[in-house]
């Protein structure tokens, strides 16, 4: 029998449904080979087995003859494929189990491969937004936000700019067409935060008045 974990979603990375006043702009998840190279140093992984390779044959090459030697270093080649196989493996998980949305109010970001998680992140919570951009197109967008507005850097990893820990960053991760991505998003959350908001107040003589902040 057929179990999909996201099924009682009502809208794919949406808890739940969306009041009338908000709908979504854009949805995406990570790439998974970006995420391997940038999240998890995959590129730095394989280079450390590279070494460690042409290391152990020019070591075995003084006391036997190169044949061997290049014997002598095939486990460390099957190793360093192994790792980054894994690495990649992890990777393709978390790009699969998440899903960033942007609406005209917020960032919502449903995370988490093993513990599933959906980080809320209204725009007036935002006070910058800093797009790392490759040369493929790729990037990176992470929120620095305001006020008392926390989020757990282990609980969010790597859905977060790395090494900002003390006020940390959530992020959109390696996310394919990501300069379009952070257009949309400076344009929601400038309409967002310009918008005024109506409240009621009392006048004088009792009666209600309509306010615009």
């Amino acid at each position: 029998m057929s179990h999909d974990d996201f099924a009682s979603e009502p809208i794919p990375g949406l808890p739940e449904r969306l009041p009338p006043d908000e709908h979504i702009i854009w949805q995406g998840s990570p790439d998974p080979r970006a995420l391997a190279r940038e999240a998890l140093s995959l590129r730095w992984v394989a280079g450390y087995f590279i070494l460690l390779t042409i290391w152990r044959i020019g070591a075995s090459s003084a006391d036997y003859p190169m044949q061997i030697a290049v014997m002598h270093g095939l486990p460390f080649v099957i190793s360093g494929i192994i790792a980054c196989g894994l690495l990649y493996l992890v990777a393709y998980v978390q790009a699969r189990a998440t899903i960033y949305t942007l609406t005209n109010k917020r960032v919502a970001m449903r995370i988490g491969a093993a513990l599933t998680m959906t980080l809320n992140l209204p725009y007036t919570w935002i006070g910058t937004a800093k797009l790392d951009l490759k040369p493929k197109g790729t990037g990176t967008l992470a929120f620095e936000l305001i006020g008392d507005s926390r989020v757990s850097y282990l609980m969010t990893w790597p859905h977060i700019r790395p090494w900002y820990m003390t006020r940390t960053q959530p992020a959109l991760r390696c996310i394919p067409d990501a300069a379009n991505v952070a257009k949309l998003f400076a344009e929601a959350a400038e309409t967002r935060i310009a918008a005024p908001k109506v409240s009621r107040v009392e006048t004088e003589t009792g009666a209600s008045a309509v306010a615009a902040e």
